[in-house]
């Protein structure tokens, strides 16, 4: 156990540095906690999986006031709770307001970075067999692949398209690309 909480605070460390592959590690340890917790909560796939990418994405980008007495995990849910908690205030009243405020902020911050593993194994894939993995995927998966891969669009720009805070944009890609990449390597021959 005393491993796991290093290699938690070293990855947290690089995140808080800027570091891609520490918050692809960071999503990839947490995804499920915080997707089970509000699929409890909210007794739906779709708002469970939306809060969720809203929990990361606010995380990511607030990931400099993470304090490390608590558990990083207490620190999503607890992010993830608030969230809902807003969800439910917002439908309560029905307003329909667009929440980017923090979006030009955003967009000055972000920077496309090198291809990662999932990106080179995507792009290896022949256009046939790509097509069919992408095509399993969930709707608003399938949209933000073809808007970053096939129309090639920038993170502010799929912003733009989609209406969505620039890092509710990369947490969607982000897990976009590892459902698709786990979907092309459990789909092709051993």
């Amino acid at each position: 156990m005393e491993e796991r909480n290093i290699v938690l605070h070293e990855a947290i460390a690089k995140a808080k540095a800027g570091n891609q592959m520490a918050f692809s590690h960071l999503l990839d340890s947490f995804w499920n906690d915080v997707y089970g917790f509000q699929l409890i909560r909210t007794k739906n796939e779709n708002d469970a999986e939306d809060i969720t990418i809203q929990t990361f994405s606010k995380a990511f980008d607030k990931i400099d006031t993470y304090d490390e007495s608590y558990e990083f995990k207490t620190w999503l849910i607890t992010i993830s709770k608030n969230i809902h908690v807003d969800l439910i205030r917002k439908r309560k009243r029905s307003v329909l307001q667009s929440a980017d405020s923090g979006n030009q902020e955003a967009i000055g911050k972000v920077l496309d970075d090198a291809p990662t593993a999932e990106d080179q194994l995507i792009t290896e894939q022949n256009l046939n067999s790509l097509l069919t993995h992408i095509k399993k995927l969930k709707p608003h998966y399938r949209e933000v692949i073809n808007l970053r891969y096939f129309n090639e669009l920038s993170y502010a720009e799929i912003a733009s398209e989609l209406g969505e805070p620039i890092n509710n944009v990369k947490v969607k890609l982000l897990r976009a690309k590892k459902l698709l990449a786990h979907s092309i390597q459990s789909g092709s021959p051993s």
